[in-house]
């Protein structure tokens, strides 16, 4: 007799937003966050000439490989594992999360008034099975042209740090966005529409 399909997920990211957003389509999920001996931010170095697509997609899968691990080592049940990342582009140039106020001043002078694109790769991999699954959303963002002194109060909420692309399009940031062309979720930092294809083929979602 087959073994019944759990009804969680654990999600590997310590990110707010991604855990909101499995919320939002009543996914139930438990964190599975790295061990403090972990250094999840390597995993995030970009490597020579590589492309947005291309980074995005190898660190989520990186991250998957980790949180694979992560499971193992604690011995938890099986349940499907979620791994996100997202990283901005700005003409082929990755545009990280700011190390300080002036670095974030950089990165919003170099948006300002321009469309540039939000990658966001999504892994699910399922222990039970041994299966993978991936996918990567590409959206287009306009922002509005902005001076100085926008620019300094935004940074001012604090909202732009830990953040790529030096802005968060949930909250303070919406008033800098012009019009968006993609996903709003995956801009945000996971893309439902490609991760709900990915729970159903594995048995948890089965609503709409």
């Amino acid at each position: 007799m087959p073994m019944p399909m759990p009804d969680f997920v654990y999600l590997a990211s310590q990110s707010p937003r991604r855990s909101q957003l499995l919320e939002q389509i009543g996914v139930r999920h438990t964190l599975l966050l790295p061990d403090a001996d972990e250094d999840a931010e390597a995993l995030e170095a970009l490597l020579p000439g590589e492309v947005p697509k291309s980074y995005v997609q190898r660190v989520t899968h990186a991250k998957a490989d980790a949180a694979l691990h992560r499971w193992q080592s604690r011995g938890l049940p099986p349940a499907p594992i979620v791994c996100a990342d997202t990283t901005v582009a700005l003409g082929g140039q990755i545009l990280g999360k700011p190390t300080d106020a002036d670095d974030a001043t950089r990165i919003l002078r170099a948006l300002s008034g321009q469309w540039h694109e939000v990658l966001t790769a999504a892994v699910l991999v399922n222990p039970a099975t041994g299966t993978r699954q991936s996918a990567c959303s590409v959206s287009r963002v306009l922002f509005d042209t902005l001076d100085d002194a926008r620019i300094a109060t935004y940074i001012a909420t604090g909202e732009p740090f830990g953040k790529a692309g030096a802005y968060g399009i949930q909250g303070v940031a919406a008033l800098l966005v012009a019009r968006i062309e993609g996903s709003f979720s995956g801009i945000v930092g996971l893309p439902l529409f490609e991760v709900g294809q990915m729970l159903r083929a594995c048995g948890v979602l089965r609503k709409i």
